[in-house]
């Protein structure tokens, strides 16, 4: 039991050799844009593909420096929250 815990800690998932969550806002950021500028523009998708590969090896590359960067973005998602203090304090205090 203890050797799948240690697999999963250190080998985080990943799609197509990048980090799942950058890998994941990169496709959830440019195809809206893609298909925003399709119906508005009228434009060649093939640079859309071309970017959305670009991005994706970028985010390879991001990964392979910090693997856990998915790990690190959702705790920043969680420790970036303000708080209210009770008690006036220097700084965000996460007691209630």
């Amino acid at each position: 039991m203890r050797e799948v815990i240690l697999k999963a800690v250190a080998n985080p998932p990943k799609i197509l050799w990048g980090p799942f969550l950058p890998v994941m806002i990169n496709m959830g950021v440019q195809f809206p844009i893609m298909f925003m500028f399709l119906g508005t523009f009228d434009v060649n998708p093939l640079w859309f593909m071309c970017s959305l590969v670009l991005g994706h090896i970028a985010c390879v590359f991001m990964g392979v420096k910090e693997p856990h960067i998915s790990a690190m973005i959702q705790a920043y998602g969680q420790t970036a929250k303000k708080t209210t203090n009770l008690y006036k304090v220097k700084g965000n205090k996460f007691a209630p």
